[in-house]
């Protein structure tokens, strides 16, 4: 059965000026349900990620503040939202659905968390509307369950996945893959295990080439038995954050392509769905549902 972490309402805390990105995480879960493609029972709340669990990944010093609502104004800047107790209980119910989703993903070959992705937040830093870093506490609690070995993380949001890069440079069991836009945020860019910089307004054509041909020879040389997938569609034309020239077709050809590798080769994954910035609200929740139909279509 498909599952689906899914981003509660009630703990939405952003003023109305920072709603309209939000609202993608109510309007996902509708669809498909309105669709007919998922019932109530494909959906899990999670509950609040345990502090030990966050202290695998994120500096204890950095974690207090945020906890404690004590982080510098600096700080609170870099991450682009007011803080607020709601947002940080938001940020660890996110970390937990992650972590909950990669037990589903076991267990049924694939599993989705509607929020996650938060790639920004590094080990002591939130950034980017990003405060913890809900696929590195994930890929961390994985690897000191022991319940995986080698973890491949494939970033497909526009933007570097900073935070995740820094968090993994010196751990090996952690293969991190990033393919973003070049001149896109953040400007101060990490080393990942293998970025690759694409320049503004690259089409399907030459982006699914690039992926195509990277991301098997990823997966033959490190040989994951885990996969964490952020499907970010902020790569669209019409995103206005995105700078690069991808049509919805094509984003649906790279998720297919991404999963398909995931299914054929019969390695769990989980999918956080990272960023989507367009200003008709439709093209992003159809993008981002797209990657339902998908994953619904290859595992079930």
């Amino acid at each position: 059965m498909l599952k689906i972490a899914f981003d509660p309402v009630y703990i939405h805390p952003l003023p109305e000026g920072h709603r309209f990105p939000m609202l993608k995480y109510e309007l996902i879960p509708e669809q498909l349900l309105y669709e007919g493609l998922i019932s109530a029972e494909n959906l899990f709340s999670p509950t609040e990620c345990p502090e030990d669990i966050i202290l695998l990944t994120h500096d204890a010093n950095y974690w207090t503040n945020l906890r404690d609502l004590t982080l510098s104004p600096k700080e609170i800047r870099r991450t682009g939202f007011p803080l607020s107790a709601k947002l940080v209980e938001r940020e660890i119910r996110i970390a937990q659905g992650t972590i909950d989703g990669c037990h589903y993903a076991f267990e049924n070959g694939i599993a989705f968390n509607v929020a996650g992705g938060t790639h920004h937040a590094g080990s002591n830093w939130g950034e980017g509307f990003c405060l913890l870093n809900d696929q590195a506490i994930a890929a961390n609690y994985l690897l000191n369950k022991k319940l995986a070995t080698s973890i491949l993380i494939i970033d497909l949001d526009v933007h570097q996945g900073n935070g995740t890069a820094e968090i993994f440079e010196q751990e090996p069991r952690v293969f991190t893959f990033s393919m973003h836009g070049a001149n896109n945020f953040p400007y101060r860019k990490e080393r990942s295990d293998k970025d690759i910089d694409l320049p503004d307004g690259i089409e399907d054509e030459e982006y699914l080439s690039i992926l195509k041909k990277t991301l098997p020879q990823l997966i033959d040389q490190h040989q994951p038995d885990f996969i964490f997938y952020l499907s970010g569609v902020d790569v669209l034309a019409t995103d206005k954050l995105g700078r690069l020239s991808l049509t919805r077709e094509g984003c649906v050809e790279r998720d297919r392509f991404v999963l398909a590798q995931c299914h054929s080769r019969g390695i769990p994954v989980q999918v956080s769905m990272g960023g989507g910035y367009s200003p008709q609200i439709l093209d992003i929740v159809e993008a981002h549902c797209n990657t339902y139909r998908i994953a619904n279509n290859i595992y079930f």
